[in-house]
């Protein structure tokens, strides 16, 4: 396992050199998107419209934060499960998207997708909304305001923490190892 400081947009090059189980701290922009959000972004490029974030280099936080506390950019902000964005991941990589932060597996088609186009797909830890949130200095919401703690929001993050979950390689964290008693 290897530690990374990484910047977005993230490069080809900066995905190709992680491995699962390497740990990174991410500086930049990030979007927030859920389920609802996926499937409004895809109806969006369904109509030949733009999207209201560059997908190219792009990492989105599947996270739908609580209220903002007074003084603070936003309230807690935990990853929700991944697999509820799979039938959108595939697409989205293929049009720019290098990473995707969330828990849980993801499907055999968001793997393929990340070995084909240089992506990577980050853990942030479950149950550690406030402590993630204490990582995001900026919030603003900039699409599908209606869908409240679901819409879409641009995040600037210093040293958010993550671990590489599925690497551009094939590799996986969640592997469970064999556990032969033959010799």
């Amino acid at each position: 396992m290897a530690e990374y400081k990484l910047n977005t947009p993230l490069r080809d090059e900066d995905i190709e050199r992680l491995e699962a189980g390497d740990v990174v701290f991410l500086t930049g922009i990030i979007y927030s998107a859920r389920d609802a959000a996926h499937k409004k972004l895809v109806e969006l490029l369904d109509a030949g419209k733009a999207l209201p974030f560059k997908l190219e280099g792009s990492a989105i936080y599947y996270v739908g934060p609580s209220p903002a506390p007074p003084g603070r950019p936003i309230g807690s902000a935990g990853p929700t499960t991944s697999y509820r964005m799979d039938t959108y991941a595939p697409r989205l990589h293929s049009l720019g998207m290098k990473a995707s932060i969330g828990k849980g597996k993801r499907s055999g088609e968001v793997k393929a997708a990340m070995r084909e186009y240089k992506g990577v797909y980050f853990g942030a830890t479950g149950g550690a909304g406030a402590l993630l949130s204490n990582s995001i200095v900026e919030s603003a919401v900039i699409a599908f305001e209606e869908l409240g703690p679901e819409a879409v929001r641009e995040m600037k993050v210093k040293d958010f923490p993550l671990l590489v979950i599925n690497d551009c390689h094939g590799g996986e964290l969640y592997v469970k190892p064999r556990l032969d008693t033959a010799d």
